[in-house]
């Protein structure tokens, strides 16, 4: 196929990507995992219904980092869970030592790829990442704001009985509990979303997709994957087409919104080159208040990371 995407960590959000990327036929796909068995399992599977789809697409399992060279994209999704009662922000320590771990095999194996980074806390990872490989501001991207966004779209479109198709919508800032939603920009059926939904009935929707991963592990006792995952592809999709689609994604900030030396959550470009461009999106005064806190949230995590 030529283009090639390598998944660090064969757990469901992992294991789901890798899925869907060979459903649309985007790249063959390499999935590396601590446990061989456990990737190489995951990937005999997928390439097995590859026949079934009519898509000649190699999806490959290792143990071993070296698999991902070549990779134009890695995509890290390694790391401990969160369980009920726990935060985002709970897993810090112990996934700092994978993405660590991860960054560095990147380095050496895949030095021209492009990196997208799912391990929570997510902000954090990601200034993590390009910290260790050294790649530049626009090879590594967080996913964030796109599963926020789809999310709080889910449920606005469930409360109009509208269809996804038809609400627009934008949440920046950290991806979790101080994300900021953008109800300036959010619409449906072209109409500003706050005059269809009355204000608290508004809140609950924000709160919701807010504690959207919190709701699922309640009810699954299990971390949400097939969302995580679409938003992950989504992005991977719009790299490799290099369509310039703009998406909400976690990125390192130099003067834009007001912040510099911290990665968060924003409007980018993406295309070949990772990202393009940082849209700067006019706010209004609570919403770049409650950005700036998000900021001083993302600031306090990473200065732990040391």
């Amino acid at each position: 196929m030529g283009r090639k995407v390598s998944i660090i960590g064969a757990g469901k959000v992992g294991a789901t990507t890798a899925h869907l990327i060979a459903l649309k036929g985007l790249a063959d796909v390499v999935i590396v995992n601590r446990t061989a068995g456990t990737a190489q399992g995951i990937a005999l599977d997928i390439r097995e219904g590859m026949p079934i789809e009519g898509l000649d697409v190699n999806v490959a399992g290792s143990g071993d980092y070296s698999a991902i060279a070549g990779s134009d994209i890695v995509v890290v999704t390694a790391g401990a869970q969160r369980k009920e009662g726990m935060s985002r922000d709970d897993l810090l320590k112990i996934n700092s030592q994978i993405v660590s771990e991860a960054a560095g095999a990147i380095k050496q194996h895949a030095p021209d790829s492009i990196v997208i980074v799912v391990t929570n806390p997510l902000d954090a990872m990601a200034y993590l990442m390009m910290r260790n490989t050294g790649f530049s501001k626009s090879r590594v991207i967080g996913m964030a704001g796109a599963l926020d966004s789809s999310r709080f779209a889910a449920f606005i479109a469930e409360e109009l009985r509208i269809s996804v198709k038809e609400v627009s919508t934008m949440i920046l800032g950290s991806h979790g509990d101080s994300m900021v939603p953008l109800i300036s920009q959010t619409t449906a059926k072209g109409e500003q979303v706050s005059k269809l939904i009355e204000k608290e009935k508004l809140d609950r929707i924000i709160a919701r997709a807010r504690d959207g991963g919190a709701e699922i592990i309640k009810l699954e006792q299990s971390s949400a994957y097939y969302a995580p995952a679409s938003s992950v592809v989504s992005m991977v999709e719009a790299v490799l087409k290099d369509s310039k689609k703009v998406i909400p994604c976690s990125a390192y900030l130099e003067g834009e919104y007001g912040h510099s030396g911290i990665f968060l959550g924003v409007p980018v470009m993406l295309g070949r080159g990772g990202i393009e461009k940082i849209m700067v999106l006019e706010v209004s005064d609570a919403e770049k208040k409650a950005l700036d806190e998000s900021a001083s949230k993302i600031s306090a995590m990473i200065s732990q990371i040391g």
